[in-house]
Parts: structure tokens; sequence; C-alpha cells
């Protein structure tokens, strides 16, 4: 008789994520602190990078998806929108489009990325406050990042332009599946390209730290290579 697999000791365990239960009054029931929150409290708990599901208490049903959009919108409604119109738009037209069981992998893997480089970009200006530090490669960085996911939806636009449209294509866009994902496959690519100039800055700055350490001075606080004083 076989014995049952078993966790590695060495393997930590993941927290639960916290149930939560919605009841017909709306209000929203914490089963972990047997309290009663509010959506604010939900923000704040993603926020601290605390998972939750959200059920309805009379059906059982995972509304998990509806709830965090209602945090979207009470906080779009707070005067600190972050959510563009014509973002917006184009999210509102891929519904019923042949492009949209692509968009959420796109944005998934998109703000994924996004997260990852801006918590490695804290990381480093945390451990570096008051010395040499490259922000103008990071401001280009980012800038890079943003204008690279605004064009992204750019492509997935529903709204063609006067003249557009091919055999085969989609009805809407104009765009075939298969451009469509090859141009995913594009962008992809240029995420990559970000995450190795990310490096690259964080590799030189790792090499001036260690020149200033040594008691050699940068010549100055720019993105410009530090170079080696010439003999005389």
């Amino acid at each position: 008789m076989s014995e049952p697999a078993r966790t590695p000791p060495d393997k930590p365990a993941e927290t639960p994520p916290v149930v939560v239960k919605k009841y017909a009054n709306r209000r929203l029931y914490n089963t972990e602190s047997s309290s009663y929150i509010t959506l604010d409290n939900l923000a704040e708990m993603i926020r601290k990078g605390r998972d939750f599901v959200v059920y309805d208490a009379k059906s059982g049903e995972d509304i998990t998806r509806g709830v965090l959009t209602q945090i979207i919108v009470e906080e779009e409604g707070k005067g600190r929108a972050m959510l563009p119109t014509s973002f917006l738009r184009h999210l509102i037209g891929f519904y019923g489009d042949s492009v949209q069981n692509l968009v959420p992998r796109y944005l998934e893997q998109s703000m994924a990325a996004f997260a990852h480089q801006q918590q490695q970009v804290r990381a480093a200006m945390q451990q570096t406050m008051g010395s040499f530090f490259p922000f103008g490669n990071m401001e280009e960085i980012n800038r890079q990042n943003m204008a690279m996911m605004e064009r992204a939806m750019n492509l997935f636009t529903p709204f063609p332009r006067h003249g557009e449209g091919s055999a085969g294509g989609d009805a809407v866009t104009g765009r075939s599946p298969t451009a469509t994902e090859q141009e995913i496959s594009r962008l992809q690519s240029e995420l990559e390209s970000l995450h190795r100039q990310l490096a690259q800055a964080l590799a030189a700055h790792g090499e001036a730290k260690a020149l200033e350490s040594a008691g050699s001075e940068p010549a100055s606080a720019s993105v410009t290579p530090l170079r080696p004083a010439t003999p005389e």
C-alpha cells in the first residue's frame, strides 16, 4: 500500500486567502476577523498583499471579480482616476470581439511585468538613498513601459480607421487573429527588452556603488558610465 504524498518540509506553507461573505444587504463579512468590513478595507488588504475571495452568502457563488470591479469604481470616483477614458472605451469594445480571449492574458502579463519592474526600482532606491543612482535610466524605462502599454491598447482598438479591413479579418478591428497574436508576441519581446534595460541599469548602479565604496567618487550624478582616471 503506497504512502500518501507528503509536502516537503522546506516548502513554506502558503497563507490561505481570507474568506469574505457578501450578504443580501450588501454587507461584507470577514470570516477571519469575524467582523463586517467595507470595500475600502478590501482595497487596503490588496495594498498590503493580503489575498481574499468573496462568496455570495446565500448561493456560495464566487463573486470576487465583481467585488474587485466595485473597488475600482469606488477608487475612480474618489477623484484619483487611474484608467484613461480611451482605455475604458477600448476595453468595453473588446467584449464580444474576436480578440476577447487574448486581452485578459495580455493585460495580466503586462501588469505583472510592470509591477515587477516597479518593485525592483523601489528596492534599488531604498538601498541607495543618498548615494549615486541612475535616475535618468529609471525614468526612461518607466516612460517606455507606459508608452508600450498604451500602444498595446491601440493595437486592440475596436474603432477601425477609414478604409481599413481585409478579407478574413475581424469585422470590427479589420485584423486577423493571427496578426493580433504576432503583435502580442512583439510587445512581449519589448517587455523582455525593458527587463534587460532595468537589469543593466541596476548592474551599472552596483558598479558605481562599488567604486564609491573603494574611494572613487563618481564624476557626476548622471547616467554616463564612469571612466577610470588616466595615469599621468
